[in-house]
């Protein structure tokens, strides 16, 4: 296989941008914008650091943000499996990027940045959810702000409704595969509510 080793060689292939793909963005956090993040609860944060790269999904009952102003965004970290690993980086290199997804909605709104960790109590308390907070909350400055066009979304079908689940591996599966004496199927069985009470 040969590989493309410069950029003259990848501007060979293309042609230049859509002018209407460099006009979309923003530096600031837009009205139209403004409603279409609060409308999003689930997005995927990517983040780089010395170990590599990163994508994490996140998501919440309502947005998957909030939005303090025009140029700030605060995700609050709610519970997960404590790998930490977006974290990790965004302590060492505040480099992130944000992809919102809208259910039923074919475009995708990005954000990249620069982020900061807080675990100040005003901060993380605000965030309350039965009763419970998050240790800290991601503090995103936007530097740059715009939507995606459709066409990958609508190529897949994302939003087809229909069930392509079945026969896929699980997570029981996936965890069975690598410590041979794991129970997948007591895992699978028990995780929807195991989850649940551990949700925020």
């Amino acid at each position: 296989m040969e590989y493309i080793e410069d950029l003259d060689g990848l501007a060979r292939l293309y042609d230049a941008p859509v002018p209407n793909s460099l006009r979309k963005v923003t530096k600031v956090i837009t009205p139209l914008y403004r409603r279409w993040i609060d409308a999003s609860r689930f997005c995927v944060l990517t983040t780089v650091g010395p170990e590599g790269t990163d994508g994490s999904p996140r998501g919440d009952d309502g947005p998957v943000v909030r939005i303090q102003d025009e140029t700030t965004l605060l995700m609050p970290d709610w519970r997960g499996n404590n790998r930490i690993d977006s974290l990790r980086n965004i302590v060492r290199d505040g480099r992130v990027s944000l992809m919102f997804l809208v259910a039923g909605s074919n475009n995708v709104v990005r954000v990249n940045g620069r982020a900061k960790l807080s675990a100040d109590p005003d901060v993380t308390d605000s965030f309350e959810q039965r009763g419970k907070h998050p240790k800290c909350v991601i503090v995103i400055t936007v530097d740059e702000l715009y939507f995606q066009c459709a066409k990958a979304v609508m190529r897949s079908g994302l939003w087809a409704g229909r069930d392509e689940s079945g026969g896929l591996p699980t997570a029981g599966d996936f965890l069975k595969e690598m410590v041979a004496d794991f129970d997948g199927k007591t895992y699978d069985l028990t995780y929807p509510e195991n989850a649940r009470e551990k949700m925020w």
